[in-house]
């Protein structure tokens, strides 16, 4: 039997419903047999699944068999090999029965209406063999043996009601009809790391398993193969990993044993769809005609699963069977191939795909079809332009113009998130500059490419690449190395991107928390400024000098250069717009608290990485979106951007960029008090983030707001006053700043010290912002650190409710409110006390804010008041327009369209809800949709 697809593992991950259904029909044997189908590719477990059957039927007789691609011209030959252990029962039969199953299974062929006659003979024959025991019957690959066997036992499946015998059959291509037939899905990521962990002593870090899950499609036997070619290097992350399964693995091997059993026309015609990368079957059919031959032959190879012909494309089940069918054929039909393929792409929209069929026909360099290449790319791209330009660099013989185009198309595969080719290209370039004359020459180009000097412009632009690769995914020491070499070596030519390199070189120490090597940065960008530059550049020069400024504590000289930043943000236009001059843009804004202006810029930035495809640059865009939604009080928005940007830098394999999200998530979830969420994204980032670093700074604060909700003050305090130390220039300084109102409330009574320095820093910062928000939460600060009980604290705490704004900021405002009607409680002024924590209460449970919206209703209490439970006949407490809300919102409608349809301003509706809850003494929307009538 032939089982090259099985994946042979204790476990079967990411099957938990085929196993059930396999129990189910074992297990329902003595009340009568059923029969099951599973579907699916090559590798995806099929035989693994008749592998768990035959384990799990100890209880049973088992017949099993395969389907032989070698005998399928045979008329029964899978279903002699299938009934060869149970057909000295035959004589059990009726004579007439027993004679045509013999005869059949002989070789003497069945005529087409004696198939009736044969299906109950063979049906019978089982029933007999399972007189003594149950009976389970398999065949793997069933489509994949002789048809007329598939058609028998299809027949025999369909008719098992009465009888204790259970069928499993497995199919690649169309299964039996009128059959309970499951088709096995690609695993997810979960599954995926399960089955890694199976298989490798040291499991995967996470941005890997989320590499090798994306590499196999989710197919059981192309990750087990991938596990088998991995270091322990590539196991930590240290090293790239596999961008595909290796061709010659064990799916590579089943895909070739199909491959062998087509005829040849088949062969040649599967070899031109696999060279054709756009799939699309018109040019499929041009090149057929061209040979003669017609797209229908590829009909066998639709059968073997190895192709999908559809209406408008042509697939392949996985890009294993791609590469196999491309690595098996001679050198020369695949180069007859390409030039056919070639030859019918006359149409200029198809410049680029005529262009790489050439190309990988070119038998050695050639510099007039590498510029073809290079200009066509240059029209298109994205990752098939980092393609092209990779072999325009192979086919090209001027060494400096060989390193420009892999630097380009290293560039080219970054934007559009493909990290390890980005790095592999980038891995082939110097990483030292020319050297000047009279000294050794620079480090020549790596194997197989033309030798020679390469100018210094495109070496420090490999570094620019090099640096920012290795900031949003892997050391940032190393990118800032990267980062000042690139500076260093575009200053005399490209002061534009030197700094550009200067501005990530600062991300990068902010990021680490060497903030007080900005300064360095700060100096060397002012030495590149020059009067009258085009506004990206004058962006870039202020921005460093900006937050140099800020930094140092220098806010009167920072204010205004990080204004100037978000005014020539807005101004960009063309190509000058970027999605890394809004991001610095977009930062600016948040350092001067003009947070709408901020998340404007941010969002410019998602809009336009996606726009261009430039997946790289959009995690960084969302972490800015999702910082701007924080201060404006969007917290379940912030989320989202969170999620997003999570989810981009993990496709994209952004290591460091997915765990500031996974921060940015835990604090998230820790302001609101969801204490699971906070902890499992706490989980995630585990204790990978250097100290320091913004990830773990960001983890410190998210645990804080926790301590600080459990009733620990002094271990909020501690944490929150560890992550940066202010005067030094290390740690996390802006995150602090941030994180400064838990750090005050923390800190009031076992740290006050702590608390009022923090509080400084975070006064002379917010004094020099319009924003009334940052100020209201310094109000709030000062009320906390005031004497209890004293007319201090209640002004402060007034005048924080005067500054947060109305319609925005709705969570902090509630927080204020809270505090405030904890002190006048405390001062024995409970009535006065009441109204505040109502209006707090209130808010909590319309943000959803359940564990806050609790410590309200505990100081309600405290304070002589009550919250109870909703009255039965809560529609008698609503007023007409109150009632209509009520139940438009048990209707699902959002406030926006409940205003819409009730011709109301959502102020109106929100002010309403409130005024509903209260009178009603329920917390969400849910309640309400069950305390209606």
């Amino acid at each position: 039997m032939v089982a090259a697809s099985a994946v042979q593992i204790t476990v079967l991950r990411g099957r938990d419903e085929e196993r059930r259904a396999i129990r189910r029909l074992l297990d329902g044997l003595t009340g009568g047999g059923a029969a099951v189908v599973f579907q699916g590719e090559p590798g995806s477990g099929r035989s693994a699944l008749v592998d768990y059957a035959h384990h799990h039927a100890a209880a049973c007789a088992v017949l099993a068999s395969a389907g032989l691609a070698e005998e399928a011209t045979l008329p029964y030959a899978g279903l002699q090999r299938l009934l060869d252990p149970v057909l000295d029962r035959a004589g059990e039969l009726p004579t007439a029965q027993s004679r045509l199953l013999r005869r059949v299974l002989s070789g003497a062929g069945c005529p087409p209406e004696r198939q009736l006659a044969l299906g109950l003979a063979a049906l019978r024959l089982l029933a007999v063999a399972a007189r003594d025991r149950p009976l389970l019957c398999t065949m793997d690959d069933v489509d994949r043996g002789d048809r007329a066997t598939a058609e028998i036992l299809a027949f025999v499946a369909r008719r098992l009601r009465r009888m204790p015998v259970a069928v499993v059959l497995t199919a690649t291509s169309t299964p039996p009809a009128g059959l309970p037939t499951y088709r096995l899905r690609p695993l997810d990521e979960r599954d995926s790391a399960a089955l890694l962990a199976d298989r490798l002593p040291e499991p995967p870090v996470a941005p890997v398993t989320a590499a090798l899950a994306a590499a196999s499609r989710g197919n059981p036997q192309a990750l087990v193969d991938l596990a088998g070619v991995l270091t322990t290097a590539h196991c930590r992350g240290e090293e790239p990993p596999p961008a595909a399964p290796p061709a010659d693995g064990a799916l590579g091997r089943a895909y070739r044993a199909r491959l062998d059993q087509l005829p040849h026309d088949t062969r040649r015609m599967l070899l031109l769809a696999a060279l054709d990368e756009d799939g699309a079957p018109d040019a499929l059919v041009r090149a057929a005609r061209v040979g003669g031959a017609s797209i229908a032959v590829l009909a066998p190879a639709e059968r073997a699963g190895l192709v999908r012909v559809e209406a408008h494309r042509v697939t392949f089940p996985h890009p294993v069977a791609r590469a196999v069918i491309a690595a098996v054929a001679p050198i020369a039909e695949r180069r007859a191939a390409h030039l056919r393929l070639a030859g019918v792409l006359d149409d200029p929209a198809h410049r680029l795909d005529r262009a790489l069929h050439l190309a990988a026909a070119a038998a050695g360099p050639d510099p007039a079809l590498a510029g073809e290449l290079e200009a066509a790319a240059l029209t298109v791209g994205g990752a098939r332009a980092s393609v092209a330009l990779e072999r325009a660099a192979e086919l090209g013989e001027d060494p400096a113009r060989v390193a420009e185009r892999r630097v380009h198309a290293a560039r080219y595969a970054w934007a559009a998130g493909d990290t390890r080719r980005a790095r592999l290209l980038l891995s082939g370039l110097p990483a030292d500059p020319v050297a000047p004359a009279g000294t050794a020459p620079a480090e020549p180009l790596g194997a197989g490419l033309a030798a020679g000097p390469v100018p210094p412009t495109v070496t420090g632009r490999a570094d620019l690449l090099r640096g920012e690769v290795e900031l949003r995914c892997g050391r940032t020491p190393a990118a800032v190395r990267a980062l000042l070499a690139a500076a260093d070596r575009l200053a005399r030519t490209e002061r534009s991107l030197a700094l550009v390199a200067l501005a990530r070189a600062g991300e990068a120490l902010c990021f680490s928390g060497e903030q007080y090597r900005y300064a360095d940065l700060a100096r060397r960008g002012r030495d590149l400024a020059r009067p009258d530059e085009p506004p990206e550049v004058e962006l870039t020069s202020t921005y460093l000098a900006g937050v140099a400024a800020t930094l140092r504590g220098d806010l009167e000289q920072a204010g205004p250069a990080l204004r100037r930043v978000v005014v020539l943000g807005g101004r960009l236009t063309g190509s000058a717009r970027t999605p890394a001059a809004l991001c610095w843009a977009a930062s600016a804004g948040l350092l001067v608290a003009v947070d709408g202006a901020a998340h404007r810029l941010a969002e410019r930035a998602v809009e336009l990485a996606r726009e261009q495809n430039e997946l790289s640059a959009l995690p960084r865009a969302l972490e800015l979106r999702a910082i701007a939604e924080y201060w404006l009080g969007r917290h379940e928005a912030a989320a989202e951007s969170s999620r997003e940007g999570l989810r981009t830098a993990r496709a994209t394999g952004q290591v460091n960029a997915a765990a500031v999200h996974r921060g940015m998530l835990a604090v998230l979830a820790a302001v609101r008090a969801d204490r699971e969420s906070c902890l499992r994204r706490l989980r995630e980032i585990g204790d990978g983030p250097a100290p320091h670093s913004r990830p773990w700074a960001l983890a410190q604060w998210a645990i804080a707001v926790l301590d600080l909700i459990d009733g620990r003050p002094a271990a909020a305090a501690s944490r929150l006053a560890a992550l940066a130390r202010p005067g030094t220039g290390r740690g996390q300084v802006l995150v602090q700043v941030m994180a400064t109102p838990y750090l005050v409330e923390a800190a009031q009574l076992a740290h006050r010290p702590t608390a009022t320095a923090a509080l400084a820093l975070f006064d002379r910062w917010a004094s020099s912002t319009a924003s009334p928000s940052r100020r209201a939460l310094s109000a709030r600060c000062h009320a906390l650190l005031a004497p209890r009980g004293s007319a201090e604290a209640e002004e402060r705490f007034r005048a924080a409710l005067r500054l947060h704004p109305v319609d925005a900021g709705a969570f902090e405002r509630a927080r204020t409110e809270l505090l405030l009607g904890q002190e006048l409680r405390r001062a024995r002024r409970p009535r006065d006390a009441r109204t505040h924590l109502h209006d707090a209460w209130q808010t909590f449970t319309m943000l959803g804010a359940g564990p806050w919206a609790d410590q309200a209703t505990a100081e309600l209490r405290a304070a002589g008041e009550s919250v109870g439970v909703p009255d039965p006949a809560a529609a008698r407490l609503l007023t007409g327009q109150q009632l209509r809300i009520a139940q438009l919102v048990a209707e699902g409608a959002t406030n926006r369209e409940i205003a819409a349809r009730l011709f109301l301003s959502t102020r109106t509706v929100d002010h309403h809800l409130r005024n509903i809850f209260h009178r009603l003494g329920i917390r969400s929307r849910t309640e309400l949709a069950r305390a209606l009538p």
